[in-house]
C-alpha cells in the first residue's frame, strides 16, 4: 500500500508537501501539485478518511441505537423505512451510520463503552422506551444525541416525533362518527412512548364521545404482526364492532385472526391501524390508518443531529412532524 513517504520520494518533495497537496492547501505551486498528483494517480493512493477525520476531531459516523430484539427489527416494516431515511440523510451529508441493537443487556453494556471511546460523533435512538438506561447514559454524557420519539420527562432532550395522542384520538373519533361504539384497541407496549401515547388518544376519544372505557376491550401487543394475531383472538369473543390496532403490523395480524374466525372486515368488525406502511393499501380490504412520515422522521433526525454536532446549541430541538388520517375500506360502516 502506498504511503505519503513513498509518494514524497517519487515526487522529489517533502512528506509535508504531499500532505498539503492531498488536503488542497493553496500554499503549493501548480508545478509541484501536478507532479505530486501524477504520482498519487500512478500509485492509486487513497487517503485514510477515518484517520483524517479522527485527526480533525470528527469521525463523521453516527450511531443508530434500536432497543429492539433482532426479530423485531427485521419483521416490523417500520424500522427498514426509518433506517432508509437516516441513511439517506447521512449520505447527503457525507456521514456513515453504525447500527447497534440494544438487546440483550450485554450489548447495552458494550454500547455504553462505545459511547465514550470517540468512534462516533453522535447517536440517534429509535423507539424511545420509558426510563431506558441508554437514554440516561446519553443524558449524562457530552455526546450529541436525538431521539425518534419524545422523551417523557426531560424537556432538554432533542427529539423528532409525531403527535401520537391526537392522531390516535382523531382516528378513534372517526370510528365513532361512523357509528361504531364498542371499539377495542390492541395497544402498543406499555414501556414505549408511542404505545402509551396512542392508548391515551384512544381513551381520550371515547371520553369525549361519552363512551365508557371498557378495560376488557384493551389488550396489549408489541407492535408485531404475531402479537396482533394473538391479541385479536382474545378480543373476538368480546364482540367488538371495531378495533384500533396501534400499528399496521398488528392490524395485519388482527385481520388474519378475524378471517380465521370466519368473520369479515368491515362487515363484522371494522379495523384500523397506525403507520401507513406500504402494505396497508394492498390488504383486502385496504386498511384505514394514520399515516406518519417514517422516512422523513429518520431523515430529519439524522440531519438535525449532524447540525447539532456541527453547530452545538443549548436550545433543545423538539420537532413534531404532521400525520394524516387515511380512510380506506376496512372501516366502512356496517349495513344494518
Amino acid at each position: 500500500m502506498a504511503t505519503l513517504e513513498e509518494i514524497a520520494r517519487r515526487a522529489r518533495v517533502s512528506r509535508s508537501t504531499v500532505s498539503r497537496v492531498i488536503n488542497n492547501d493553496p500554499r503549493v505551486s501548480d508545478e509541484t501539485r501536478q507532479r505530486v498528483l501524477a504520482v498519487v494517480k500512478k500509485l492509486n493512493y487513497h487517503p485514510n478518511l477515518a484517520a483524517r477525520s479522527l485527526a480533525a476531531g470528527r469521525t463523521r459516523i453516527l450511531g443508530l441505537v434500536i432497543p429492539e430484539r433482532v426479530t423485531g427489527l427485521f419483521s416490523d416494516p417500520y424500522f427498514p423505512i426509518l433506517i432508509q431515511g437516516i441513511t439517506s440523510a447521512c449520505n447527503a451529508h457525507d456521514h456513515s451510520v453504525m447500527l447497534w441493537l440494544a438487546e440483550p443487556e450485554y450489548e447495552r453494556r458494550m454500547i455504553s463503552q462505545i459511547l465514550h471511546n470517540g468512534l462516533i460523533d453522535g447517536v440517534i435512538m429509535a423507539s424511545m422506551l420509558v426510563d431506558d438506561s441508554l437514554t440516561l447514559s446519553l443524558v449524562k454524557s457530552d455526546l450529541p444525541f436525538i431521539l425518534v420519539g419524545r422523551h417523557p420527562t426531560n424537556p432538554r432532550v432533542n427529539y423528532v416525533d409525531v403527535d401520537n395522542v391526537n392522531s390516535a384520538r382523531a382516528l378513534v373519533a372517526y370510528l365513532i362518527e361512523r357509528g361504531y361504539r364498542r371499539i377495542a384497541t390492541i395497544a402498543g407496549p406499555p414501556n414505549m412512548i408511542a404505545g402509551i401515547d396512542r392508548l391515551e388518544g384512544y381513551k381520550l376519544a371515547l371520553r369525549e364521545a361519552g363512551i365508557t372505557i371498557d378495560p376488557s376491550l384493551i389488550v396489549t401487543g408489541d407492535f408485531s404482526e404475531n402479537s396482533g394475531y394473538v391479541r385479536m383472538q382474545e378480543l373476538i369473543p368480546l364482540k367488538p364492532d371495531a378495533v384500533f390496532a396501534a400499528s399496521d403490523a398488528m392490524a395485519l395480524g388482527a385481520l388474519r385472526a378475524i378471517r380465521t374466525a370466519g368473520l369479515r372486515v368491515p362487515q363484522d368488525i371494522a379495523l384500523a391501524g397506525y403507520d401507513d406502511i406500504p402494505l396497508a393499501e394492498r390488504t383486502d380490504p385496504p386498511l384505514t390508518t394514520v399515516r406518519q412520515p417514517i422516512y422523513h422522521a429518520g431523515f430529519t433526525a439524522a440531519e438535525t443531529l449532524i447540525e447539532l454536532i456541527t453547530h452545538p446549541s443549548d436550545q433543545p430541538r423538539h420537532i413534531i412532524l404532521p400525520t394524516q388520517l387515511v380512510v380506506r375500506a376496512s372501516t366502512e360502516p356496517r349495513v344494518e
